[in-house]
């Protein structure tokens, strides 16, 4: 049986860049190596939107947010963190787990947070000095208003950090132009290679409360994620620690793929496919959760008469399409299936075609071939 794998990540990996890995590895301490980490800090300059630096760590894209809240965080400082699914869960998680104090701001699952409500927080409290925010939550398939965000807390204070994990490279985002100061993102999804690999970017406003968190002796503890030990290797186009080479040499080629397509083509090629996504689950009688729907990934409610966690099942045993199910409180409740990255129109079809035939065959009443043609009919 064929397999095709349309989580939210781990996304399917392109024949180009699994190819890459399998040369000889190289030693990250020579001119080769650094050669080839110069080319991907500029591309991924590119893919993030920025001028600002951009590092690599050698983690998931986890690392990356704790990496964000031990070096911004100071103790006895409050983190404004939007919770609106796990990945916002997340960002809070870390933060107590460091004795940071947050405020939560719970947002009901599959709803967008508003900015006037991040707005009215920061204007209410002084002692605010990071927010932690998810561009494209990964467990509800929700995208938030980030530059609306951006434009608020650039006129205050705090930083802003943003979990673009599931977002870079499939989900518009404008680093510079938003004014977001610090932007994370993981390897395994848009960016079309294995887990393991994750991604930091740093402005000068976020750099400035690190070097005041570092003057004031303040910081929370860290040493493989302290970014300013990390930024001074990369100042010499090097790591501070040995990096997954291979992964960076693949890294080198999806990056490629992105340019030789183009940013903006990219990004329009994943607007159409949520959308004929989109179609043809409304077609089926089904709902979309997200009341802000990603373009990565559509979250789906699972009807009454079905069983949620074995139509996942079905759709990986019988037809060989591995989608994603609810985390959380929503497990069982809803599907997720996710077109980013190496990602084309078939891939929505093929989808869309077993799931028609998986709930027809768990009684639902679907006609078979409706999501289909409203897919197609998006998609030419």
């Amino acid at each position: 049986m064929k397999k095709y794998l349309m989580t939210p990540g781990p996304t399917a990996v392109p024949e180009r860049v699994l190819l890459s890995q399998a040369a000889q590895i190289i030693h990250h301490r020579t001119g080769a190596y650094r050669e080839i980490l110069g080319e991907v800090i500029k591309d991924l300059k590119y893919v993030f939107q920025t001028k600002n630096d951009v590092f690599i760590l050698g983690s998931s894209g986890t690392g990356a947010m704790e990496a964000a809240v031990v070096n911004l965080m100071q103790r006895g400082e409050k983190a404004l963190v939007v919770k609106g699914g796990k990945f916002g869960e997340r960002f809070g998680e870390i933060c107590e787990a460091y004795g940071v104090e947050i405020e939560a701001m719970d947002v009901e699952w599959g709803d967008a947070v508003s900015p006037y409500e991040i707005q009215k927080a920061l204007a209410r409290d002084n002692d605010i000095g990071v927010v932690f925010v998810t561009l494209c939550e990964t467990s509800t398939g929700v995208v938030n208003d980030v530059a609306s965000i951006g434009r608020i807390v650039k006129e205050t204070k705090a930083v802003l950090v943003v979990d673009a994990i599931s977002a870079l490279g499939s989900v518009e985002i404008k680093t510079d132009e938003w004014g977001l100061d610090v932007v994370v993102a993981g390897s395994q999804k848009g960016l079309m290679i294995p887990p393991g690999l994750a991604f930091i970017s740093v402005n000068e406003k976020a750099w400035a409360k690190i070097k005041a968190n570092v003057k004031e002796n303040t910081c929370l503890p860290s040493y493989y994620l302290n970014l300013t030990k990390t930024r001074e290797s990369f100042l010499k186009t090097d790591h501070p620690f040995t990096p997954p080479v291979s992964l960076v040499l693949a890294l080198k080629e999806s990056l490629a793929m992105i340019k030789e397509e183009g940013l903006e083509r990219v990004l329009a090629r994943h607007r159409l496919l949520a959308e004929a996504m989109r179609a043809g689950i409304k077609a089926l009688g089904l709902q979309i959760y997200a009341k802000s729907p990603s373009d990565s990934v559509t979250s789906v409610k699972v009807p009454a008469s079905v069983d949620g966690l074995a139509l996942v099942k079905k759709m990986s045993e019988e037809y060989g399409i591995t989608i994603a199910g609810g985390q959380g409180k929503l497990k069982g409740k809803i599907f997720r299936i996710a077109h980013m990255g190496y990602a084309d129109r078939f891939d929505v079809i093929i989808a869309l075609s077993s799931l028609e035939m998986v709930l027809k065959k768990m009684g639902a009443k679907v006609k078979l071939g409706a999501a289909v043609k409203a897919a197609e009919e998006i998609l030419i």
